[in-house]
């Protein structure tokens, strides 16, 4: 098969992850893979592992943007994919506005992923709009369900979606990667604490996610200052960048966090939760799966999260107790604070899972071929 997966940039995040993910998933299975965004830095990494890369800013939000869908659709016609499949909104409509135009036997089937629980709107729709949509978890299949398939739902009659065309893949690490008993090397130690040594000796709970309002970073001095009451030696730490459109909030939440760590955007976040004590969840808002939260229980940490979302489908079969009511930071840092009088018992309580890379691969190349079987013949 020869497959194009479309997004927005390549400069890190879940999405971003999976696509690479699924791109070597291709390459190993023979097959030619080709991404399509604005660039970044994970395109280094992509093109190691054997795919292709073409640099095309399809993710603007300007009305200039939909000037690339006739471009769009010539590349289309003479890169003759099999599979054409899109994972975010600006994206997806352009290649949709092509793909839609293309003669019926001589264009790729068109697969979206719904990565987010986006707002109901007509510019969301477009995601209900492929042949197969690819739903990341039960929380995003009941959002897709909802507002898209159910009789009165908002959408409906924009896409006239079908349940058998929505199909639940979860997303999956690898466990060679993320596994107990994994533990940074000597070397990654040494520096950590030389660039963070106000972290030395203390239990790290950690907050991974870009400084945007929707990570919940408003909360984490809450749930650090009830902590603390109960074990001084606790000490929070927020993993994530910054973008440029949330500069004054990510001041902000820095001017309001006294004693907590930022660190910025890091490559080595295995290392950093293997060294934890627990990582939080506490997304104002449902997030459709929760990767953080599945990778630290992978590497045997507790997560305590809000009871919401992917996140809460994810704790419900690893980690039931580390569920707390959303929006009550003081209770997550009571559960916290019982998890620490006993934290080997808590790590122990973490349970085996099945999302897993390999099932989340072999699930979706299945999609692919089942779709390619009755594409056009060239």
């Amino acid at each position: 098969m020869k497959v194009v997966q479309v997004l927005p940039a390549l400069q890190g995040g879940g999405v971003e992850r999976g696509t690479l993910e699924i791109a070597g998933a291709l390459v190993a299975g023979g097959h030619e893979s080709l991404v399509l965004s604005a660039g970044g830095r994970m395109v280094a990494e992509l093109e190691r592992s054997g795919s292709r890369h073409v640099t095309w800013p399809l993710g603007r939000k300007h009305p200039a943007v939909a000037l690339e869908v006739r471009r769009l659709r010539r590349w289309l016609a003479r890169a003759r994919p099999d599979i054409l499949h899109v994972r975010s909104r600006v994206p997806a409509w352009l290649c949709w506005l092509a793909w839609r135009r293309m003669a019926q036997g001589q264009r790729p089937r068109f697969v979206t992923t719904l990565h987010g629980l986006h707002s109901v709107s007509p510019f969301s729709a477009v995601m209900a709009r492929g042949e197969r949509v690819i739903v990341v978890s039960d929380t995003a299949k009941r959002y897709l369900l909802d507002n898209y398939v159910r009789p009165g739902a908002p959408a409906l009659r924009r896409t006239r979606l079908t349940m058998d065309r929505v199909q639940r893949i979860y997303r999956g690490i690898d466990p060679s990667r993320y596994h107990r008993g994994y533990r940074p090397c000597d070397g990654w130690l040494a520096d950590w604490q030389r660039d963070f040594p106000i972290l030395q000796g203390r239990r790290m709970v950690l907050l991974s996610g870009r400084l945007t309002r929707l990570k919940g970073h408003e909360d984490f001095p809450i749930l650090m200052e009830h902590l603390c009451e109960r074990h001084p030696d606790a000490i929070g730490v927020v993993v994530g960048g910054e973008e440029e459109r949330s500069r004054a909030y990510a001041a902000s939440i820095r001017d309001a966090s006294p004693g907590i760590v930022f660190t910025g955007h890091r490559t080595d976040l295995r290392e950093i939760m293997a060294a934890a004590s627990a990582v939080v969840s506490l997304s104002n808002r449902p997030e459709s799966f929760g990767r953080v939260a599945l990778e630290a229980l992978s590497l045997g940490v507790p997560v305590v999260g809000y009871d919401h979302g992917g996140v809460a489908e994810i704790l419900e079969q690893v980690f039931p107790e580390g569920r707390v009511p959303t929006g009550r930071p003081a209770e997550a840092a009571n559960r916290l604070a019982s998890m620490f009088d006993d934290e080997a018992g808590a790590r122990s309580r973490i349970r085996d899972h099945d999302f897993t890379l390999q099932r989340m691969c072999r699930q979706t190349l299945a999609l692919y071929e089942e779709l390619a079987a009755n594409a056009w013949k060239r």
